[in-house]
């Protein structure tokens, strides 16, 4: 049974709450976050990505979502957003219209819901997330968190600070994007067994990665860790490497422990 507006009224202490939303390609995610937990406080919310994904049209989306769980005024609200992010402007854009190119992202959510909104980038809030409240929490050193999907997403998260919009997926590799060959899609396309994949291109891909970086915690997050154990055994590097733990929720509890960091109350 869905949630209404009322049972979603945040009523619990503000000072360790903040709003988390995940924009992706086909769907816009959210829920409050409890910032001393991690925990979602309330039952994700979903709305459909508009078909026109515009500015406007998504900047709709989010005042829908923060006006859903009547949020106190005093919450922060954080953004992530599927497109590399500099000061809060995209750079470009792959998976929604291409108008959002050049457009400034804080001030256009900032514009719709009344109030700041803080504003990261989708692998980076997930892996943020993983950092302080999944697999990597208690974890000091380097952190380098990979989604493996149709791509490779990456974040870099250095003593619980983030390094933003990496986009380690990209490094070369046998003459093209590593992703390319390493991707959990790449797998399905050239018809490889786990086994297979996890011994050959995505072996060599964590190899370059653990080379270049000497991270001290390898997370591995995507749809494919939910079979870790058909193919992360099998990987060898230096640094230990562990499934993300947040799965689909890691994105939403990411942009909230950003923007509680980011936003003044």
């Amino acid at each position: 049974m869905s949630t209404t507006k009322s049972e979603a009224s945040a009523s619990t202490n503000t000072s360790n709450v903040a709003m988390g939303i995940d924009i992706g390609g086909t769907g816009i995610k959210g829920a409050p976050v409890d910032l001393t937990t991690g925990e979602l406080l309330m039952k994700r919310h979903r709305i459909p990505t508009p078909e026109s994904s515009t500015p406007q049209a998504v900047g709709a989306v989010i005042a829908e979502m923060v006006q859903y769980f009547d949020l106190a005024p005093d919450v922060p609200v954080g953004v992530a957003f599927p497109a590399p992010i500099r000061h809060g402007v995209i750079k470009f854009i792959a998976n929604l219209d291409k108008s959002w190119k050049g457009v400034n992202l804080e001030e256009v959510a900032a514009d719709a819901v009344g109030r700041q909104v803080s504003v990261l980038n989708d692998a980076d809030a997930a892996g943020y997330g993983e950092a302080l409240f999944g697999a990597a929490k208690e974890e000091r050193g380097t952190i380098l968190v990979l989604t493996l999907g149709t791509g490779i997403g990456s974040a870099l998260i250095v003593n619980d600070v983030l390094v933003p919009n990496t986009e380690f997926g990209h490094l070369e590799m046998n003459g093209g994007d590593a992703e390319k060959a390493a991707s959990a899609v790449s797998r399905e396309r050239l018809g490889m067994e786990w086994d297979e994949w996890a011994d050959g291109p995505l072996q060599q891909y964590f190899t370059m990665v653990d080379m270049l970086m000497s991270p001290d915690l390898i997370v591995v997050g995507g749809g494919v860790s939910k079979a870790h154990e058909k193919w992360l055994p099998r990987l060898s590097v230096e640094c230990p490497i562990t499934p993300a733990m947040l799965r689909n929720n890691a994105g939403i509890v990411g942009a909230a422990a950003w923007a509680a960091g980011h936003v003044t109350r």
